[in-house]
């Protein structure tokens, strides 16, 4: 068979091969049918492109798709009304009962905006048809590297993977990790199709080391596709996505490892509820939040992963935080006062997404997500980097998996009862204090960079034991044994800058808090209160080269960090006003008061509300200090 070229976005150069690919799954029934403000201009071009033809809008030069490449027909066709066709992968019975199928209609929409809205709304969840067509189309619209696998290289190549193997005895690859394959409405003859198409991707992308994920994905898209060569081709192009923002499926154990840290973050900000629950009963929290992946590809029913996967095509890898967040917010409230045993939280979560259509339809599963009032994805993207620097820095690569699984297990031995001293918290106390910190620091133990008892009430001296420690963690003592403190995310140093003068630095990621009476703590009051910023200018965000390649080694060069206040336009300077130190002063929080406020004798103290952390007053108002501690994060393996 001769190959013939064909050119068009979302194609550079694709060979085909011409003539017709028989279709082994048809029936002699066909089928009867067939992101954020920056992003909006070429998501806009590439919808038009994706979705104009057959939608209302014909294309000016259609492009001449052969068969084997070509999606469902335009839904308009008579017959279009007829129940819906489905290959014969998939079980009918299972998948009437599991998504009822209201009639193709059209798409007409080409606008990011009202896109958004149709995924998030479910429109084309209500026809297996016009889903088959846009998830055809969305996928073509991908911008891939110029040699990307297609449908032809499946049907040259799978009979020689594949060999003698019966579909049901065939290996997974390595890169799954385990990972079961989920059925949803698949036949046993689809089952196998999954694991061939599996197969054939890991001779096809050997640079994948880890992706739990691609199971999932593969068996939906099974339902969708017209054969296993078309699905092959719809996984391969998302796997292929090379437009360095735009992130889509995990493929490595650093960025599966770095997205579990980054979820723990999100939970700890946006899920306080569950996140107190899962300290107070699971061993080790990050083991928990890694399962967060599995949640969705995997555990969900099909009926409601299929609509997250809907709103993912069209908005990226923000969706899935959102949904996992309110997946752990519907458990919180399903469980909230039920005991819960340490060794089972896991499996409890597991069963609970397994049995969530019981409780919580898509709809409400999809509203709850984006009720969360989630960070932008610049930030989201900047925490990423982060926690994928800190697993770098810490020797956690893909090459080392079974080294940094076995590191993780000592998370939860960070504060560890035979090694921790403090004149000022209990080890408990400390556990609680260190389960708020960002993961990529919870990953370390904590240091005692100065005591009072033992380097003396002097402000000099505290700021000669912290400079060049970041993050720093204060705690302070009252002579009525109040407790009190915060976390502060930036090295002191950075005062001098100010040329002796008082002036704030520090970033979003400050928190207040106290122990003593009562446990409270108090973060940047813009995270439980967006409205009161918007986004700054693009500029001010990672370049996709940044993003790609990671921060330059020039400190000058450097990205600005997680929730630097230059991303942010606010209203004044009073919302950001996060830590100062002068010679006779340490104030952490301002606008309108302090949080804390100590002299420079480390004797009188005082605290109040302020805008920046919108807190109430963390002991009595005006205090004599009884001691002082500050901690750093000392990495498990230096001694």
């Amino acid at each position: 068979m001769s190959g013939q070229r064909l050119k068009g976005p979302g194609h550079p150069h694709r060979t085909v091969l011409a003539g017709k690919r028989m279709d082994p799954c048809l029936s002699r029934r066909t089928w009867p049918g067939g992101a954020e403000p920056g992003e909006a201009a070429g998501w806009q071009a590439g919808v038009q492109k994706a979705l104009g033809e057959g939608a209302g809008r014909p294309s000016r030069s259609p492009r001449p798709l052969p068969p084997a490449a070509r999606g469902p027909p335009d839904l308009a066709t008579p017959g279009a009304m007829d129940s819906p066709v489905y290959n014969c992968f998939v079980d009918r019975d299972k998948m009437d009962a599991a998504i009822q199928d209201l009639g193709p209609k059209e798409l007409s929409c080409t606008e990011l905006q009202e896109l958004k809205q149709l995924a998030r709304q479910g429109y084309w969840a209500q026809s297996h048809a016009l889903r088959g067509k846009v998830y055809q189309r969305l996928i073509r619209d991908i911008p891939c590297r110029t040699v990307t696998p297609d449908a032809s290289v499946y049907s040259d190549i799978v009979g020689k993977i594949v060999g003698k193997h019966s579909d049901s005895s065939l290996p997974l690859p390595e890169f799954v990790d385990n990972t079961q394959v989920p059925s949803y409405c698949l036949n046993a003859r689809g089952e196998g199709a999954v694991r061939k198409i599996l197969l054939c991707i890991a001779n096809q992308f050997p640079d994948i080391s880890f992706c739990p994920a691609l199971p999932a994905v593969v068996a939906l898209l099974l339902h969708y596709s017209l054969d296993e060569a078309e699905c092959f081709e719809k996984a391969c192009r998302l796997l292929a996505c090379n437009d360095p923002g735009r992130r889509l499926l995990d493929q490595s154990f650093l960025a599966f490892e770095s997205s579990c840290m980054t979820f723990g973050d999100l939970v700890n900000k946006y899920c306080q509820a569950a996140h107190r629950l899962m300290v107070a009963v699971a061993e080790d929290v990050l083991q928990v939040y890694a399962d967060w992946q599995r949640w969705l590809f995997g555990e969900l029913p099909l009926s409601h992963f299929a609509r997250v996967f809907d709103v993912f095509l069209v908005e990226g890898y923000k969706v899935l935080y959102r949904v996992a967040l309110a997946i752990l917010k519907f458990f919180h409230k399903a469980r909230a006062g039920q005991p819960l045993a340490s060794d089972s939280v896991k499996q409890d979560i597991r069963a609970f997404v397994r049995d969530i259509a019981q409780t919580v339809s898509p709809e409400k599963l999809l509203e709850k997500a984006f009720a969360i009032r989630l960070f932008s994805r610049r930030e989201i993207q900047l925490l990423q980097l982060a926690n994928e620097t800190a697993l770098k820095q810490k020797g956690i690569t893909v090459r080392q998996k079974s080294v940094s699984l076995s590191r993780r297990q000592f998370v939860h031995l960070a504060v560890h009862a035979q090694n921790f001293r403090s004149e000022i918290v209990s080890v408990k106390e400390m556990r609680d204090i260190w389960s708020w910190v960002p993961e990529r620091f919870a990953l370390c133990q904590p240091l005692l960079l100065f005591s009072s008892l033992q380097h003396g009430y002097s402000l000099t001296r505290f700021y000669l034991q912290c400079d060049g420690h970041e993050p720093t963690l204060l705690l302070i003592k009252t002579t009525q044994k109040e407790v009190c403190g915060a976390y502060l995310s930036t090295d002191w140093s950075e005062r001098n800058k100010f040329g002796g003068k008082l002036g704030f630095f520090g970033t979003g990621e400050c928190f207040v808090f106290r122990l003593q009476p009562e446990v409270q703590r108090y973060e940047w009051v813009v995270i439980k209160h967006p409205e009161l910023t918007k986004p700054a200018p693009p500029e001010a965000g990672p370049t996709p080269s940044q993003l790609a390649h990671g921060a330059p080694s020039d400190p000058a060069d450097r990205l600005s960090p997680f929730l630097a206040t230059r991303h942010f336009n606010l209203p004044s300077k009073t919302e950001s006003m996060f830590m100062a130190g002068g010679s006779d002063c340490l104030i952490v929080g301002g606008g309108g008061g302090q949080a804390l406020y100590i002299d420079g004798d480390l004797n009188r103290g005082r605290t109040g509300h302020c805008d920046t952390f919108n807190n109430q007053p963390l002991c009595s108002e005006n205090f004599l200090v009884a001691a002082v501690e500050a901690w750093g994060f000392q990495d498990p393996d230096i001694q």
